[in-house]
């Protein structure tokens, strides 16, 4: 079976809460696009619209390419300056040890061994004191870089420094900040909040009674002096002695001698050399500083990103000298982010944070998506609730909605167990605490705790997630969050009305709004259990009523609504809670006639839909004044989405209204001579639906009324018939974007011929024999070409992604059996 597939697939909405900018991730497996699949009232090349009524072609492959690209523009990550200057302070650090190694087994062997009883007084102390402060730099200086590296971080400096940068960050955001930095109580309550059971290193104090003196970061300070005082003292006693050289006539011993004292200094020199180089980059050069700007690190680069240097540099020091160049600040962030520490946690999702903000976002999203343990993580610190880990839970969430952003990343995190309820807890606020807790009761924290910008987080994953078919199944069966979505939808007058009003509510609502249509457009069984539980919460239909009624200064509000709206009503359940609920119809009307082109278009889906198969709602649509009259007098309109819907609209008002309203449904009969028009010069959709149209307006007339409106619109039979003829040429094989079109064609055929056979006088009166004018044109021939093409594509109204609803009752294979027969036969026979 061979299938055509014209048209451009319609675009896809904007996602004016995304902040990535790179194409989005494809999953390999076969699945409808449910985020972006339908994009009812987005025009096209031929003036139609991509809507309900067409299927939605599979994902190819070739929409994954744009994943596959390098993550960094071309850019170095910034970071590879400090590894690259670990490198090279490795280099002098190991040629010095190495030097100071030679240096050490040279005295003890052969100068100490060999010349101990005959070196003067001066020799053996210089020795001695040159050996014992080398002794004590080469193999006291993996101790003395542990003392360095665990005082990077401390809790008062890396907490305060953290906090301090992520309020104000918070603050730039519209963010409450959960407590004033010189606050006593906030400060007591984060203290409270971070004691752990084991003793983070930096705090111990290794003596009694000595309080901060001997901690670590100053014990590290010690430690690099007494090297640098052990230097210069070897550089003092070498450069003295071998500018003497009186070592006596001994044989042997001068050359000894010179070669200890030239090793010595050499080694010293290295060292200081390594010492003035360290302090010309960090505080002559500001290298930390520098890659911190680089790195939009703010002021957490301040205290993070010397502990990831010490981190780089002790790896060349203990391994080989190339193990710190493969480290990055995204692997680092990890291991800090998986630490027991809240100080160590903070920092690390703070990196997160700024990269996969900033210009590594591909590169760091990769490597934390393809990170479990990681994940795992942020999932869990999402869920957080206290006040004074505010900045934690906020920077997690935006970590991962940066990874669901890609769908690989997506399905990593909706499978890790609880992680939709992790989300869900952004959604909620305190208000469910205890009515008889005290205001005295509540921490200034908790009261500064702004909810808004967690649950725009939290609806922001969620609607990532969703895109996968998968995870909406998931979403539709976490408990409760469905009804919390739907709970977000709800705006009130008064803030849809307020020009003034804070965009973080309304942004809520919109972002409510987008998950509830991508849920409500899910295909298959999922998708029908997601639309019923949607349509049984009462409130669902009743908050988007108010978008539409209250919604004139939020259009893109009121498109959502209308969207999710022509989901529901694919549906018996949906299409009767929308008819059910008052001035939901009306609502829709006035914005198809008044609204704007893009918004009308969709609020004529919406209609169209709910028309379809339902006698209900053609009645509800029918009670309103002037319907009929709006709607032909959209048939006249620019061939635009609008005046398509318009006649879906009218098609279905035709054929499922009954026989209470066929006579006041029979003034669409005025609108044959445009609709024959369009028959004669639309193309693709246009023709589709006018065609559609044709058949539905021809069962309030007769053949001669027909072959009159024929001539009124200007066109003779033989042109029509053979228009019909050239639409089935055309369209040998089913279309993907019009599957209607040859169904329709074969029923208006089969319409024609019963008209002519049951008034055969009038017709040959009024010349139009159409069972002889379809045989010259070739329809019996090209019908059975057709019955061998027939696919299950062309028996559905609609269609949600690939798979079909509400089907014809009259299969189309039975259709063109029955045109055949009619061609086949003389009038007396068909009529029979």
């Amino acid at each position: 079976m061979k299938y055509r597939k014209g048209g451009n697939a319609a675009a896809t909405e904007p996602d004016d809460d995304a902040t990535m900018k790179e194409g989005h991730d494809v999953p390999p497996s076969i699945k409808v696009d449910i985020g972006e699949c339908h994009g009812g009232g987005i025009g096209n090349g031929d003036g139609g619209s991509a809507s309900l009524f067409e299927p939605r072609p599979e994902e190819t492959p070739v929409s994954r390419r744009n994943d596959r690209g390098g993550g960094g523009g071309g850019r170095e990550p910034p970071e590879k300056r400090l590894t690259l200057f670990a490198l090279r302070l490795a280099v002098l650090e190991k040629a010095a040890s190495g030097l100071g190694k030679l240096d050490f087994v040279w005295a003890t062997v052969v100068l100490l061994g060999g010349f101990a009883s005959t070196l003067s007084t001066t020799d053996f102390w210089c020795v001695t004191v040159i050996l014992v402060g080398s002794g004590a730099r080469v193999f006291g200086r993996s101790h003395e870089l542990e003392w360095q590296h665990r005082s990077t971080l401390t809790s008062s400096t890396a907490g305060g420094a953290l906090r301090s940068t992520s309020r104000r960050l918070l603050r730039r955001l519209g963010h409450s900040p959960a407590a004033n930095p010189t606050d006593d109580g906030g400060a007591r309550g984060s203290a409270s909040a971070t004691k752990q059971r084991v003793w983070h290193v930096p705090d111990v104090s290794l003596l009694p009674y000595t309080g901060r003196l001997f901690v670590s970061k100053n014990i590290g300070r010690l430690f690099t002096w007494l090297q640098v005082l052990s230097a210069l003292a070897c550089v003092a006693l070498s450069v003295m002695r071998l500018w003497r050289h009186d070592f006596g006539d001994q044989p042997n011993k001068r050359p000894a001698l010179l070669l200890f004292y030239t090793l010595a200094l050499i080694e010293a020199l290295i060292f200081l050399l390594e010492q003035a180089y360290w302090v010309w980059m960090f505080s002559g050069q500001k290298l930390p500083g520098t890659v911190s700007r680089e790195c939009e690190l703010g002021e957490c680069g301040q205290v993070s990103l010397p502990r990831f240097f010490f981190d780089a540099y002790s790896r060349c020091i203990t391994g080989s000298i190339f193990d710190g160049i493969n480290m990055d600040l995204v692997t680092f962030a990890e291991e800090l982010i998986l630490s027991e520490f809240p100080e160590e946690q903070r920092i690390g999702v703070r990196i997160l944070q700024r990269l996969t903000a900033g210009g590594s976002t591909l590169d760091t999203v990769r490597k934390v998506g393809t990170n479990a343990r990681s994940i795992e993580r942020l999932v869990e610190m999402i869920n957080w609730k206290s006040p004074e880990e505010e900045v934690v839970r906020w920077c997690a969430a935006e970590v991962l909605s940066k990874l669901a952003d890609k769908r690989r990343n997506a399905l990593r995190v909706s499978g890790i167990p609880g992680a939709i309820e992790s989300v869900m807890s952004l959604l909620y606020t305190d208000e469910s605490a205890p009515d008889s807790a005290a205001p005295h009761d509540v921490s200034p924290a908790a009261r500064s705790y702004d909810h808004q910008q967690f649950k725009l987080l939290g609806l922001l994953i969620l609607k990532r997630i969703a895109r996968d078919h998968d995870n909406c199944g998931k979403i539709g069966n976490t408990r409760g969050l469905l009804s919390k979505i739907i709970e977000l939808t709800d705006a009130s007058p008064e803030l849809l009305h307020n020009t003034r009003a804070p965009e973080s509510p309304v942004r809520i609502v919109r972002r409510a709004l987008k998950v509830v249509k991508i849920l409500v457009s899910a295909t298959s069984s999922t998708g029908k259990m997601l639309r019923q539980e949607v349509a049984d919460n009462v409130f669902t239909v009743s908050n988007l009523r108010g978008v539409l009624q209250h919604g004139q200064q939020h259009t893109a509000l009121q498109k959502l609504a209308t969207e999710i709206l022509s989901r529901l009503a694919m549906d018996a359940k949906g299409k009767q809670v929308i008819v059910g609920t008052g001035g939901v119809v009306k609502l829709l009307l006035s914005i198809f006639v008044n609204g704007e082109k893009e918004l009308g278009a969709e609020a004529g889906e919406a209609l169209a839909m709910l028309a379809l198969e339902s006698q209900a709602s053609c009645a509800a649509i029918l009670k309103q004044d002037d319907v009929l009259d709006h709607l032909m007098s959209a048939l006249e309109g620019d061939g635009g989405p609008r005046r398509l819907n318009a006649a879906r609209v009218l098609r279905n008002l035709c054929a499922y209204a009954g026989e209470k309203h066929r006579r006041r449904l029979s003034t669409v009969t005025k609108a044959m001579p445009m609709v024959l028009k369009a028959t004669m010069t639309g193309s693709e959709r246009t023709l589709e639906v006018f065609v559609g149209l044709t058949v539905q307006i021809c069962k309030f007339i007769d053949g001669v009324r027909f072959a009159g409106e024929l001539r009124g619109a200007g066109i003779d039979e033989r042109s029509y018939v053979e228009r019909l003829a050239s639409i089935l040429r055309e369209h040998r094989y089913p279309d993907i974007t019009v599957p209607r079109m040859r169904r329709f064609v074969v029923q208006q055929a089969i319409w024609l011929m019963t008209s002519s056979s049951a008034a055969a006088a009038a017709a040959a009166a009024a010349g139009a024999d159409y069972v002889s004018l379809l045989r010259e044109a070739g329809m019996e021939r090209l019908l059975e070409s057709i019955a061998d093409t027939t696919s299950e594509l062309e028996c559905y109204h609609a269609f949600s992604g690939s798979v079909g609803i509400s089907k014809h009752r009259e299969s189309f294979s039975a259709a063109v059996d029955a045109a055949l027969e009619l061609l086949g036969g003389d009038g007396a026979r068909a009529e029979a």
